[in-house]
């Protein structure tokens, strides 16, 4: 039996947020920005989610896949309501980072829960089962589809910055619609919490849970059924 605390919940590092590179991508390309956080999404956390699955089990030898899977939605769920509380009047360009963020956190839940079910994290067809477990596409084809393109869209470009006018406006807007999609956010909602001082606060903090409770049964069952 290991002497050392055993784990209860995945570690917390530098893939907690999304990485500059990502929001980057997203950004030259927020049409496809769903698709580029599935593929990076599975690239970056898989090999993390098996990981700590195995620190787990070796702790734990009589754990069980749900109990397994119960210990990464509970501290994923803590981690999207603290998302949504620490968000401040930040304007659009904060609602795009609260989605952004709120989506990534989710997918790591999502990789941790397919880890407890013995489903490899990091192999490719995770993506799709991001992408239609948190309903940007209703079917798994139409979701490769998509994932293949983004794949042969991704470039580099300067993360944004700049005001809330202009093209660079527009960009944002459609950015933060896309992500707000696939984290199960209202998007007309989240966005005026954003713009109004102090409502973003309550709100975001019950949406961001809600969001991420319904995502996790949803993975739990999908993940449990293989």
């Amino acid at each position: 039996m290991s002497q050392h605390p055993v784990p209860v919940s995945p570690p917390t590092d530098d893939t907690s947020v999304p990485p500059g590179t990502l929001w980057s991508r997203m950004k030259a390309d927020p049409q496809y920005a769903a698709e580029h956080l599935a593929l990076d999404a599975v690239r970056r956390l898989g090999p993390e989610a098996a990981g700590w699955a195995a620190r787990i089990r070796a702790d734990r030898p009589g754990i069980t896949p749900d109990e397994l899977a119960g210990l990464a939605v509970k501290h994923f769920t803590t981690l999207a309501r603290l998302s949504g509380a620490v968000s401040g009047a930040a304007g659009l360009p904060g609602a795009v980072l609260d989605v952004g963020v709120l989506a990534w956190t989710q997918a790591r839940m999502v990789l941790h829960i397919a880890a407890a079910y013995d489903a490899d994290p990091a192999a490719p067809e995770r993506a799709t089962d991001l992408l239609v477990l948190q309903r940007v596409h209703k079917v798994a084809e139409t979701a490769r589809t998509a994932l293949g393109v983004a794949a042969g869209r991704e470039r580099a470009s300067r993360i944004f910055t700049g005001s809330q006018g202009g093209p660079l406006g527009g960009t944002l807007l459609k950015l933060s619609l896309k992500l707000a999609q696939m984290a199960g956010v209202r998007a007309a909602r989240k966005m005026f919490a954003k713009l109004v001082p102090g409502a973003g606060v309550v709100l975001g903090t019950w949406v961001n849970s809600a969001a991420t409770k319904d995502l996790a049964r949803r993975a739990r069952e999908h993940f449990a059924a293989r």
